[in-house]
């Protein structure tokens, strides 16, 4: 059984005397590394698989330290941070299919060492038995693994051994005639052996001699210090660091295997099949055609497909799942390339509100759309851009153009809509009922959401490019029609005012969602100990929130319906105590609370209808055509009026992005009608998920830490990321990468040289290169 002391955990492989079965020591082993311990300590009796498939995470490393003796595979299948010391001998498979664990021997290690291995360090401090490094490999993006022996190598080492680097230092080895046995290399495909002392050769059909060059000679000293710590022997390292008695041992590449004599088409043509039938063979009296062989392999316009390099012809879904269209995976590309700032300002292009909104209140589409998300991993954390736009400098503006447009509501879609305005040139007038700007953002949403300052500083930056804002006056019909009649154009983004109630007896005993909050942002909320709030969408839940902020202990929400309430909203309120009920239906509110249809009375000091708000039409005149208590619009938010655009939720309710998109986009087209364009929306299609290759990325971070690491890890869907994989794996050289104007360039392809074969798309990480077929001239 295991006994616990303050720093290690000592697990016994013996119990009551009897052996305890391989299956249950790893149980156990297990079981203590879940429940916090680091250090073990393992007195094996003969358990195989001993310290392999620990894995906690990167921060938190793991030591096994093993006496007695120890079975089959000790390490198999190792997971990184795991080191793992043998006190003695070792058996069979020792380190087999090692994944990133550090294993030290302090004996010999018997047959199958370090056997595909594929991520990690093995290190022996005596001999190895036959079949050691076979079949190892090694994926680029990791550190490739390595073998350290401190003897010699049995017989049929590195068989097709495809990479890592293995290290045979020959001291007081098993023969002292040869140090790698009988045998070694056959099927060698990759990787290398570096290896001291007298051998009896190598298979040369697989691997050759290459000389060590200076960076590979400093690469073995360094890490024979570390070898020779880990295995207690640092007496040894003058005796083994004699460059003269060294030599490295290499894998051919295929084409040097592949260099024997092929007699050409050609030649075969002529000396054998005109030979025994004659000049143009079997059809040689019908046509004087020229018959000469075509390559196997074509290239220009015999290729059936064709590579085109398709940069951003797509969007990535990021940016298509974001209502204001920001190029996401474009401001991870520039923090890649060192511009951070850029990157953080790049947003203002798109949103007035870049950390208010996007760091802080919007859901996150664009995380919600992120590729990653299809296999399981978490999605680039936009919210470190986000929250950084804070500090965000204003943006260059254009000088003014003379035109004017006018803005009907302060809330994020107005502000959205003249802020894109003004950085065309043009003026924009905001019109709003309220005493401050900024709509909901200021009045309503809970400061628990977004810090004061954060906001306050946004409205600052604002104001300083919107100079022209008229508050505290509610528009007449008439005052509208001046308005519209005195610029050239006029956006409607009055939002939605007018809270929506239950048609049920005692609805006067409720109060609206919209009113709490305003009260609650005032500090004046009063919602006593029990509040039941009909309606569980997010608004509901932030209500719930602040209710509870202002002693609300007893909140209940509900709903006709499943709730459609999600994120940091519904998170936030379940961690308050808020409960969720459903099908509910009203029938009366009295003063003891609410009764539903079914009888039962849900006690209740307030009640607040969170049901939604509508818009407040009464000044618009019957010109602007409406549906439903909403105004009606064309594509590009525009009235039935030409001169007029309405926005936000005075078109169709929505989130504080989809306002802010409908914004821009809305000033967008003024911006081109001003200008005398027809308007021009970006009709991309975006990127299929399957053309994104996420093999690149680490499927295990649990989260982010920065936003270096969010960058590393964007897919750039649709966008080159510059990485030069499809000019590194054209088996034929033809891609290469052409420099434009400033930072620009491009990825070209030498017709004469592909051969269509496709690995660039394959290989693309980002989807950027299509396969076309070939469709050549005449």
């Amino acid at each position: 059984m295991a006994t616990h002391s303050s720093t290690t955990v000592h697990i016994s492989g013996q119990e009551d005397g009897r052996r305890v079965e391989s299956r249950i020591l790893e149980e156990r082993i297990q079981r203590a590394v879940t429940q916090g311990a680091r250090d073990l300590a393992i007195e094996a009796h003969g358990q195989h698989g001993l310290g392999g498939r620990l894995w906690i995470s990167e921060k938190e490393p793991i030591t096994v330290s093993i006496t007695g003796s120890a079975g089959q595979r000790v390490g198999a299948m190792g997971f990184p941070n795991t080191r793992i010391e043998v006190l003695g001998p070792a058996s069979d498979d020792v380190g087999w299919l090692n994944a990133g664990a550090e294993i030290v021997v302090h004996g010999n290690a018997s047959n199958g060492c370090a056997n595909a291995m594929a991520q990690g360090k093995v290190m022996i401090g005596g001999n190895i038995g036959a079949r050691g490094m076979t079949m190892t490999k090694a994926n680029p993006r990791f550190t490739p693994p390595e073998l350290w022996v401190l003897g010699s190598a049995g017989d049929s080492f590195a068989e097709f051994m495809a990479g890592g680097t293995a290290v045979i230092c020959g001291h007081t080895p098993q023969d002292p005639e040869n140090v790698l046995g009988f045998r070694p290399c056959v099927g060698m495909v990759g990787g290398r052996i570096l290896v001291r002392g007298p051998h009896k050769g190598f298979s040369l059909k697989d691997a050759r001699l290459e000389p060590i060059s200076d960076a590979d000679w400093d690469w073995l000293t360094t890490n024979l210090r570390g070898f020779l710590k880990a295995i207690r022997r640092p007496e040894l390292l003058d005796v083994l660091t004699v460059r003269e008695t060294w030599q490295q041992i290499v894998a051919k590449s295929p084409y040097e295997k592949s260099a024997v004599t092929r007699r050409s088409m050609s030649e075969f043509r002529t000396q054998v099949w005109d030979r025994e039938l004659g000049r143009g063979g079997l059809i040689g009296d019908l046509t004087p055609l020229d018959r000469s062989p075509i390559p196997l392999i074509v290239s220009g316009e015999l290729r059936r497909f064709v590579p085109v390099w398709e940069n951003k012809v797509r969007k990535a879904p990021c940016q298509s799942s974001c209502p204001t269209g920001i190029p996401v995976q474009q401001r991870w590309q520039l923090i890649r390339d060192g511009h951070v700032d850029e990157a953080v300002d790049l947003a203002l292009a798109y949103t007035p509100f870049p950390a208010t909104v996007c760091g802080y209140l919007c859901p996150h589409l664009c995380m919600q759309g992120c590729t990653r998300s299809t296999k399981s991993m978490i999605p680039v954390d936009i919210t470190f851009l986000g929250k950084a736009g804070v500090n965000s400098k204003i943006p260059a503006l254009p000088e003014l153009s003379g035109k004017k447009v006018a803005v009907i509501g302060g809330g994020a879609a107005g502000i959205s809509a003249a802020w894109q305005i003004r950085l065309q040139g043009h003026e924009a007038v905001i019109h709003d009922m309220d005493a401050t700007l900024g709509g909901k953002l200021t009045s309503a949403i809970p400061s628990t959401r977004i810090p004061k300052d954060v906001l306050d500083a946004e409205l600052t930056r604002v104001r300083q490019v919107l100079p022209h804002v008229h508050l505290k006056h509610k528009l007449t019909r008439d005052e509208f029609q001046g308005i519209v009649d005195t610029h050239d154009f006029t956006v409607l983004a009055v939002g939605a005012q007018k809270p929506r109630v239950l048609s049920v007896p005692g609805a006067d005993k409720a109060i609206a969602a919209l009113t709490f909050l305003k009260l609650a942002k005032k500090g004046q909320a009063k919602p006593g100990k029990r509040l039941v709030i009909v309606g569980a969408g997010n608004v509901g839940c932030d209500v719930a929130t602040e209710a509870a902020r202002f002693g609300a202990e007893d909140i209940t929400l509900i709903d006709i319906q499943k709730p459609a309430a999600f994120g940091k909203e519904k998170i936030d309120a379940e961690a308050v105590g808020a409960k969720f009920r459903w099908p509910c239906f009203t029938r009366e509110i009295t003063d003891q609370g609410l009764v539903l249809t079914t009888g039962e009375l849900i006690p209740a000091d307030t009640v607040v209808f969170s049901i939604g708000d509508q818009p407040d039409l009464d000044f618009l005149p019957a010109t602007i055509a409406q549906n439903r208590g909403y105004v009606v619009v064309n594509d590009q938010g525009q009235t039935s009026e030409s001169k007029v655009f309405a926005i936000g939720d005075i078109v169709k309710p929505g989130l504080l992005t989809d306002a802010i998109g409908a914004g821009r986009k809305a000033a967008l087209t003024i911006g081109d009608m001003l200008a005398g364009r027809r308007p021009t929306p970006d009709t991309r299609e975006t990127i299929a998920y399957s053309r994104i290759k996420l093999e690149y990325f680490d499927p295990r971070l649990p989260s982010f830490s920065d936003m270096g690491q969010c960058a590393s890890e964007c897919s750039s869907c649709g966008s080159c990321r510059d990485c030069g994989m499809c000019e590194i794996i054209c088996p034929r050289g033809a891609i290469s990468r052409k420099a434009l104007d400033g930072k620009n360039f491009e990825m070209v392809c030498d017709a004469e040289k592909c051969i269509g074969c496709g690995f660039c798309a394959g290989v693309c990480p980002c989807g950027v290169w299509s396969m076309f077929p070939n469709t050549p001239m005449g």
